[in-house]
């Protein structure tokens, strides 16, 4: 790569300051943008757009942040079109996260200290320490993000072989610990392999496979989900969220499930066939639901699963009032009960129109069940009183109150009964 490469989408003068400011440190860009680079422009790949920048400096982040942001106010107060919008310091790690706006456009970039890691229990957060470029790329995931290119001279370091990788495009981890220390991993390569179309090399699908079964980590399926290593947990949950938000996630899904990783999640998601998997989560897509609670609704037990992972309040209510749903329905269920007393039973709390609509999207399509619901979703739901409030006062001389409300609610549910005649 010469000095004079092209980043597309980034202005030169962007580089040009960031290398001012690292002054003699070794600046390097690393990780996806190079990554995406070297397809682009060795292997004929379509540019897939900007990603963030990530550049690594052994030196002091911050302090380069600092020296950054006295260039940049020089250059605004000159009229520059060149401002900082936010940055944001993770002192622990050593990062500073960066949105710039520049020409008019938007750049993100994480700036890091040069770090070295290491895993003293597996799937927790590792130690850090601060160390050389090389220890950097080290730490990684795969060999294709283990790139660094030198803004100073151009210099592309490879000391993983990710450029031979790339050519035959292949995931390949940098050493033989990978998954255990970190099986996010996966669902990272599940990503990477949706999106750049790339495959697990053979000896780290085997070595994915080993690690699976031999299930290294200390929480075990059915401890206490509090107690779970935090790359079984919370790093877990959001790399999945990435896959959904940011992936093709049928094909993403569907690599991770060929390589064990929904093992991670439950054996019941490993074992479900991938068909019955995508049109459940197209169905909760339709319904404008969270993808992630329709992902995992078929565990064996999904709000122990949610807790584990910690997903959101609101993900984990919308799974209990799901299952609440599920377990209060009517014992006959080819009781033939009309519009009226179904709106009764499912306008009643706890039951809401998300865990309705979730039923609906997720539940195993009995017909006997979906027949209702599916009535009450698309008519009954929307049927109105055949007055207003106002009017029902006026003519009932009825006062604002639970009497009127419960007036309301009778009119409704005998219109309702009209309609269906």
């Amino acid at each position: 790569m010469s000095p004079g490469f092209e980043l597309p989408g980034v202005p030169a003068a962007l580089l040009g300051m960031l290398q001012g400011a690292a002054g003699d440190q070794r600046l390097a860009l690393v990780g996806g943008a190079v990554r995406d680079l070297l397809l682009h422009r060795v292997h004929n790949d379509p540019w897939r757009g900007l990603p963030d920048l990530d550049l690594v400096v052994e030196g002091s982040a911050a302090q380069l942040v600092g020296r950054l942001q006295a260039e940049l106010n020089t250059r605004a107060a000159a009229g520059a079109e060149v401002c900082l919008v936010a940055a944001h310091e993770y002192g622990a790690y050593g990062t500073v996260e960066l949105e710039l706006q520049l020409a008019g456009q938007t750049v993100l970039l994480d700036v890091a200290t040069a770090r070295r890691e290491q895993y003293l229990q597996l799937g927790e957060n590792p130690q850090v320490r601060f160390g050389a470029l090389e220890q950097d790329l080290a730490r990684r995931d795969f060999t294709i993000n283990a790139i660094a290119l030198v803004l100073a001279n151009g210099q592309l370091l490879d000391p993983h072989g990710g450029q031979h990788d790339l050519q035959r495009r292949q995931l390949r981890w940098l050493h033989p610990g990978s998954v255990a220390d970190d099986p996010t991993r996966l669902v990272r390569g599940a990503r990477y392999g949706a999106r750049l179309g790339f495959e697990l090399a053979p000896q780290s699908q085997l070595q994915a496979c080993s690690t699976l079964a031999a299930w290294p980590w200390s929480w075990h399926p059915g401890d206490p989900p509090a107690q779970a290593p935090s790359a079984l947990g919370t790093r877990l949950r959001m790399e999945l969220e990435l896959l959904l938000a940011r992936e093709p996630w049928p094909q993403a899904l569907a690599l991770l499930q060929r390589w064990g990783g929904l093992q991670l999640l439950d054996p019941a998601l490993q074992a479900e066939p991938a068909p019955v998997r995508e049109r459940r989560l197209r169905w909760a897509k339709r319904f404008g639901l969270p993808l992630l609670p329709a992902l995992l609704a078929r565990a064996a037990d999904p709000l122990a699963l949610a807790e584990r992972l910690q997903l959101p309040h609101r993900h984990r209510n919308l799974l209990s009032q799901w299952l609440e749903l599920r377990q209060r329905w009517p014992q006959q269920e080819d009781c033939a009960w009309n519009a009226a007393q179904w709106c009764q039973w499912l306008e009643a709390p706890p039951v809401t129109s998300d865990a309705v609509a979730f039923e609906l999207a997720v539940g195993q399509g009995v017909p006997r069940r979906r027949r209702p619901l599916l009535r009450w979703w698309l008519r009954w739901r929307h049927c109105k009183a055949p007055c207003t409030a106002a009017q029902l006062m006026a003519r009932e001389g009825l006062r604002p109150g639970p009497a009127l409300g419960a007036r309301l609610m009778q009119l409704r549910l005998e219109q309702l009964l009209h309609e269906a005649c």
